[in-house]
C-alpha cells in the first residue's frame, strides 16, 4: 500500500476511480448474468423510482462506464501527456465508451420480437389440420404451423363439413382470431 501514498493526488483520485468503477463494473456484470441487474423487488414499499427517459442517458450503469472508460484511459496517458490533455482524452474516451455501450444495447434491442401474429398478413397459405370438427355453417378449431410455431385457431370452410384430423390450408382470416379453410 506504500505505493499509493506515494503517489500525487492525480494519481490517486484517478486510482480510487478506476478501482471503485472496475468494482462496481465486475458487480455489474456478475449480476447481468444471473439475472438481477434490474427490476427487483426491494419489499415494503410503493416507490417507483423509473426514470423514462428517450435514450436514458443519465443511469448509473453509464456512468459506471464513463469513469471505467475515463479512469483507464487517464491512467494510461497521464505519464505521455500534461494533466489538462490527459484529462480531456480521458472524457472523450470515457463518453466514447458511454456511446459505444448505448448503440450495443440499441443493436440488440431490435433483436427482440412482440410475438404477436398479424394472421391477415401470415396465416395465408398455412397448413395444418382440422383439430375440433367444422361443422356446416359453424365454426371448428384448426392447428397450423405458422411462423414456426403450431397454433390453435377457431375456423370456418366454405366447403362444408370436415372432420376431425382432415388436413386443411388457409384461404384467409376472417379476424384476428378465425381463420377461413379449404381441405386439402
Amino acid at each position: 500500500m506504500e505505493w499509493f501514498y506515494a503517489l500525487g493526488t492525480f494519481e490517486k483520485i484517478l486510482w480510487v476511480v478506476v478501482i471503485v468503477s472496475s468494482l462496481v463494473f465486475v458487480v455489474q456484470t456478475v449480476m447481468t448474468f444471473m439475472g438481477m441487474d434490474s427490476d427487483g423487488d426491494m419489499g415494503g414499499g410503493d416507490v417507483d423510482m423509473a426514470v423514462d427517459t428517450p435514450f436514458e442517458l443519465f443511469t448509473f450503469r453509464n456512468f459506471v462506464n464513463f469513469f471505467l472508460g475515463f479512469g483507464w484511459t487517464a491512467i494510461a496517458l497521464k505519464e505521455r501527456f500534461s494533466v489538462t490533455v490527459t484529462v480531456v482524452l480521458s472524457v472523450v474516451a470515457g463518453v466514447a465508451l458511454v456511446a459505444a455501450v448505448m448503440y450495443l444495447f440499441y443493436l440488440m434491442s431490435r433483436m427482440e420480437q412482440s410475438g404477436n401474429i398479424d394472421l391477415r398478413r401470415s396465416a395465408k397459405g398455412c397448413r395444418g389440420k382440422v383439430y375440433i370438427a367444422i361443422p356446416e355453417g359453424g365454426v371448428g378449431k384448426v392447428q397450423i404451423t405458422i411462423q414456426g410455431a403450431v397454433r390453435e385457431y377457431d375456423a370456418l370452410c366454405r366447403q362444408g363439413a370436415v372432420p376431425s384430423g382432415v388436413p386443411i390450408v388457409v384461404v384467409e382470416a376472417a379476424d384476428e382470431s378465425t381463420l377461413i379453410v379449404e381441405k386439402l
